[in-house]
């Protein structure tokens, strides 16, 4: 956050010339500069911020560093404008994650970007919302040590709001209409590292990919579990995914949480019906 908050808030280029100028002897001619100069400079702050990042956020701060550092040298070529402050580490872990999954596969679908577009617009207004978007398109471009994100993102998230972050990559998944064995090879990778048991996975993708008997797994149970378990069970996991849990990261997230909370009582339900439980 420290390093977003240092480019974001980056000065204007020609404001940055004039302060390095002052006490300077003159040097090349800046009307006609040698023709080898943007070489010179193309990819400086790229690498610079890539340590930075490093230095100030681990893995994920390396990445959003590079990130980060692309657009600062777009800034300097006068190809694009950028400012503002993310609200939280939630939004650079999805920025992240979202691009890891998006890659899984080997390819990058417009279905895909235009989810993610619009859950942080909504999330995070049209401003913000965009300018993640364009951090996104950068993390694109690198590789992405899934294990060493995904841990760190492990240490430093609540558990509740990591099960929210496996629900979103789902949505992702999802979004041009089929589950990519790749994808939901890496969801579950990511899972694992954020240190989200196996069962709990398993509900969670039994919540998006169905099969024969996806109600005892939303639930975390077999079909031979008494009534007496699938009871407590569903109290369990009603307790354990209640939006209220994700309240705090804004309403949008609330509400794909209430999606979700919804999914367990169906899934309670279906199971009451074929069982006659009352």
């Amino acid at each position: 956050m420290v390093l977003y908050s240092v480019f974001s808030r980056g000065k204007n280029p020609s404001d940055a010339s004039k302060n390095s100028d002052e006490g300077r002897s003159p040097g090349p001619d800046p009307v006609n500069p040698p023709r080898n100069e943007p070489r010179q400079k193309s990819g400086y702050a790229k690498w610079v911020g890539g340590g930075l990042g490093w230095a100030f956020g681990g893995p994920i701060g390396a990445i959003l560093g590079v990130a980060l550092g692309s657009m600062f040298d777009g800034m300097n070529s006068g190809t694009s404008s950028y400012q503002g402050t993310p609200r939280g580490d939630f939004a650079m872990s999805l920025l992240v994650l979202s691009a890891a999954v998006m890659k899984a596969d080997q390819k990058v679908v417009k279905s895909e970007l235009e989810y993610v577009r619009n859950f942080f617009i909504t999330q995070f207004g049209s401003d913000e919302g965009t300018r993640l978007i364009s951090m996104l398109r950068e993390i694109l471009k690198q590789d992405i040590n899934v294990q060493q994100v995904s841990v760190q993102v492990g240490q430093y998230t609540d558990y509740a709001v990591k099960l929210q972050l496996v629900h979103y990559l789902f949505g992702i998944a999802a979004a041009d209409g089929y589950y990519h064995p790749d994808e939901v090879d890496m969801i579950s990778s990511i899972a694992t590292y954020m240190g989200i048991p196996g069962s709990e996975f398993l509900s969670i993708k039994a919540m998006f990919v169905k099969n024969v008997n996806w109600a005892y797994d939303v639930l975390e149970i077999t079909t031979s579990a008494t009534d007496d378990e699938v009871k407590k069970a569903y109290r369990d996991m009603a307790k354990k995914h209640h939006p209220d849990k994700v309240a705090h990261l804004g309403d949008d997230v609330k509400q794909a949480a209430t999606v979700k909370f919804q999914e367990i009582n169906s899934a309670y339900e279906q199971i009451k019906k074929q069982r006659g439980i009352i």
